[in-house]
């Protein structure tokens, strides 16, 4: 039947999925994308967005908790952890409506379901719970190309699976009926140290425990180190290589057994527990075995535009490896598509995407660390600005931090930009658009840089990498 044959069909509207199908429905292909939970998938509604807007509330109550450092006065600041919790869906209610009116002005079919592919081309979609009203759903389409781009979901470990109740994923942690007084965070990635902050803003005592010897691990170790004071002097409790063996759960509480890397093991009663430890595709039930797709890990085998190793099936987003991170997913979706419709695309560099983490403080970085950079030979010259150096800084009341640029000596070359600090998460992206540019330390030291702002850090920072920082 005409309406359920297309030219691509995207299965998943996660950010990669609904950016890949409006993208295909830009490019003239007939182009329908298959979701069997939430337009805009888990990022949207029980990640990135909703998460950020529960750290504004801890930011806000923090600053109004020190009201008098900035000349002010507020008087029994408290919070409703309900209303906290309510502003944060209502967030993502918005833009799951923003995503469905982007795809109907598109012209983008959505079916509801859950889709199985069949080989040739065909895929079926059967029936999903909660599906809206009226919409398209179960039955047999057809498509030349076919984009897996069903995401992925919390990964649990063998003795500390999550239950929902006393031991949670991101997903329970977002709506907590009330702030629990002590958490354990098992795994200190980008999901673990943010809830980390948030609970401890609003007064959670806070445990963090992390296998290995460093904190935030794909971060440069400087960077990392410079946060983890940070977070030890909120009061968190931060473990590096200890790992959590056992857990015991009473009617209300959680008591966890953290063995150190020399066998030491310690008891720690909490009230809940946070799983962090990382994420694994949705790759099952979607019948890729029997095509023959190649996966590693709980991923999809791609190369660098989103082919599989099966032809007329490709693979963006989580589901296709790390970094699992919703911006990577759009941009790896867009070369797929550009590359299925014969445009002259790029292969996805994985060394210029930005890593962004919404602690406090926050971090952010892009291309090699030091040693990452040192491990691939290069020699190099190193730059380092402190926030403390910089008046924009100490204005807002933000005085610790650090900006560290990483540039090939033999060329300029910028190899890596890592930034601990308030709002660093938007400064990154100047760095990421110099390294796409391939710009070297001259254009950025002959850059002029507005003052005051936190931006002149980044020009700093490349200068002291020359010897030629002004301000300390």
């Amino acid at each position: 039947m005409a309406e359920n044959s297309f030219d691509v069909i995207v299965i998943g509207a996660g950010p990669g999925g609904y950016v890949t199908a409006i993208r295909a429905a830009q490019l003239g292909l007939k182009t329908a994308v298959v979701e069997n939970k939430h337009l805009g998938g888990i990022c949207l509604n029980w990640g990135c967005i909703p998460t950020k807007a529960l750290l504004r509330s801890a930011e806000i109550y923090h600053y109004m908790e020190h009201a008098k450092d900035y000349g002010l006065s507020a008087s029994s600041v408290g919070f409703d952890a309900g209303a906290v919790v309510k502003r944060s869906r209502g967030v993502s209610a918005q833009l799951n409506q923003g995503v469905g009116h982007l795809l109907k002005k598109n012209k983008v079919a959505v079916i509801w379901g859950s889709a199985t592919l069949r080989g040739g081309g065909k895929v079926t979609v059967a029936d999903a719970d909660g599906a809206p009203k009226g919409a398209q759903g179960g039955g047999d389409y057809t498509a030349k190309h076919i984009i897996v781009a069903t995401g992925a979901r919390p990964r649990a470990l063998p003795g500390l699976e999550p239950d929902g109740k006393l031991v949670w994923t991101y997903f329970e942690a977002m709506v907590p009926e009330k702030m629990p007084k002590s958490l354990l965070v098992i795994g200190s990635g980008a999901i673990g140290i943010e809830f980390a902050s948030f609970y401890r803003t609003m007064g959670t005592e806070v445990t963090v425990v992390e296998v290995l010897p460093q904190i935030l691990p794909a971060e440069d170790a400087e960077i990392a180190a410079l946060a983890r004071k940070r977070f030890e002097k909120q009061g968190i409790k931060v473990l590096t290589s200890a790992k959590v063996v056992k857990l015991d759960k009473g009617a209300d509480s959680v008591t966890a057994t953290i063995e150190d890397d020399k066998g030491k093991a310690e008891a720690v009663t909490v009230d809940r527990v946070i799983s962090a430890v990382g994420v694994v595709g949705n790759i099952e039930d979607l019948g890729l075995e029997a095509l023959g797709v190649k996966t590693d890990r709980g991923t999809i085998v791609t190369d660098g535009h989103g082919r599989t190793n099966v032809a007329g099936v490709y693979a963006i987003g989580d589901v296709a490896g790390p970094p699992m991170l919703a911006h990577k997913a759009e941009h790896e979706g867009v070369i797929c598509i550009e590359t299925i419709a014969g445009l002259d695309t790029h292969p996805m560099d994985k060394l210029k995407i930005p890593g962004c983490t919404y602690c406090n403080p926050q971090v952010a970085s892009v291309g090699l660390t030091e040693a990452k950079a040192k491990e691939a030979g290069y020699e190099l010259k190193v730059g380092k600005f402190p926030f403390i150096g910089n008046g924009k800084a100490i204005a807002l009341g933000e005085p610790d931090g650090l900006v560290k640029t990483i540039f090939d000596a033999k060329t300029g070359q910028l190899l890596g930009a890592h930034m601990v600090g308030a709002e660093v998460t938007e400064l990154i992206q100047g760095f990421v658009v110099a390294m796409n540019l391939e710009t070297t330390e001259e254009e950025l030291i002959h850059s002029i840089f507005p003052h005051p702002t936190l931006s002149e850090m980044m020009h700093e920072s490349v200068l002291a990498a020359y010897g030629r920082a002004i301000h300390i």
